[in-house]
């Protein structure tokens, strides 16, 4: 598989990341990247930036080091009702919003909590993508998901981060698998994102592959 763009990267702004936008750029051009997407955290997770950097993403460059480079956000779902941390004046500026689920920010519910919380932020027009949602802290209804997905034309990411050995969403796998076989049984597609904090990391899909290669994924559905 051709590795073209990258829609989940962040730098140091989110506070826990390590490389600078130039960085990410640079390194996303080496490796043949022609697109990425900057989502650093908004402003709800602790430590991360605040509201006028994302007001202000305007002044970067629509593209750098031959990668179009899309300014976006990775947005913190606060409730069970699938409120965010941004509001509609910031988003309807950005490229691309990926909304998720974070420990700091939201503890875990129920199964039928977790699944309502991202079907109401599904909901809002300005979402785009829901961030690894093979995340095992979080029990959601799959089915539930891709049945709003549809309807919105909302993506699913495939986290390559939640795949890698040690990491904090360990268990996050067989998850993973489940979406990506019910991805290929209603013929929804999915997107992968690497959830880069580091730029040696910017458009590393390794994990995600293997799995795809073992499920005999299809290309088309990406």
């Amino acid at each position: 598989m051709k590795r073209l763009m990258d829609i989940h990267t962040h730098a140091v702004a989110s506070g826990h990341a390590y490389s600078t936008v130039d960085e990410n750029l640079r390194w996303a051009a080496e490796q043949g990247l022609q697109l990425v997407a900057l989502t650093d955290h908004a402003p709800a997770m602790k430590d991360t930036t605040c509201h006028a950097y994302f007001a202000n993403l305007h002044v970067l460059p629509k593209e750098l080091h031959g990668v179009r480079l899309l300014k976006g956000i990775e947005l913190n779902i606060l409730d069970f009702d699938g409120t965010i941390d941004m509001d509609e004046a910031v988003l309807q500026r950005l490229d691309l919003a990926i909304a998720s689920l974070h420990m700091p920010c939201i503890k875990p519910g129920t199964k039928k909590e977790n699944t309502q919380a991202f079907l109401k932020v599904m909901e809002n027009p300005y979402v785009d993508i829901i961030g690894h949602p093979g995340d095992p802290r979080y029990a959601v209804d799959y089915r539930e998901l891709f049945r709003m997905a549809k309807e919105t034309g909302t993506l699913l990411e495939i986290n390559n981060a939640s795949l890698t050995p040690g990491g904090f969403r360990e268990g996050s796998r067989e998850n993973i698998k489940k979406i990506l076989l019910m991805s290929m049984e209603e013929g929804q597609p999915v997107v992968l994102g690497s959830d880069a904090h580091f730029y040696r990391n910017v458009g590393d899909f390794s994990y995600a592959e293997d799995l795809l290669r073992e499920l005999q994924f299809p290309e088309e559905l990406i």
